[in-house]
């Protein structure tokens, strides 16, 4: 694909994201400055911190311009904290915590418990091809309401017994997409897949016509 897409690199797994964008023959840029996000077709929100990432954004002069772009439908993937950031409202967020609003949907921080809590799973998530998705939780998020414009790829399965036994974990709205988990802990990089075929198809629904 010719138009390159972007890693928000102010915290959390960039080059494991980058790396996953890069395996589906993407052309990905770290973004920290406003000139960077200018220049990408989409943009990858990775885990981390969400009240520092949130701080972080603000602080480099980024918030305002990436909610632009969103605004403008540019094409989103967050994965973890960056769930927590393009999600409309966040349960036990810190008052002083910007949302992007990307998603209409509310989000429970640390939902699955602290780092020791971690745990993966397999999952079946729609639009994914090839077999269940291994599922890497790390101080996750989850879902606690969707609106109706969004699309629900994924949940816990059943065999997760406890309270995040069937929540969900993986969500669509338009352009925009985010899971719970870290799909790029596992080498596996058909969610970054999906979210560059999303790229691709508005690149050439905007493109101008032959001749």
């Amino acid at each position: 694909m010719s138009a390159p897409v972007g890693v928000l690199a102010l915290q959390g797994n960039v080059p494991e994201h980058l790396d996953a964008l890069r395996a589906c023959g993407a052309d990905a840029r770290p973004v920290r400055r406003p000139s960077e996000l200018a220049e990408v077709a989409g943009l990858v929100l990775p885990g981390g911190e969400s009240t520092t990432l949130s701080k972080l954004l603000e602080a480099v002069e980024l918030l305002e311009p990436l909610r632009e772009r969103l605004r403008a439908g540019m094409p989103a993937f967050g994965s973890c904290a960056g769930m927590i950031l393009l999600a409309r409202e966040a349960v036990d967020a810190r008052p002083d915590q910007h949302q992007l609003g990307a998603l209409d949907i509310t989000v429970r921080r640390n939902a699955f418990g602290r780092q020791v809590q971690s745990f993966e799973a397999d999952l079946a998530v729609t639009g994914v091809h090839g077999g269940p998705v291994r599922a890497v939780f790390i101080r996750a998020p989850w879902v606690e309401s969707v609106g109706r414009g969004v699309e629900v790829l994924a949940r816990v399965p059943g065999s997760v017994r406890g309270p995040a036994s069937g929540k969900v974990v993986a969500v669509r709205q338009g352009a925009v997409m985010a899971t719970a988990f870290h799909p790029e802990q596992t080498g596996d990089a058909r969610l970054h897949d999906l979210f560059l075929q999303r790229v691709r198809a508005l690149g050439l629904a905007g493109a101008p016509s032959p001749g």
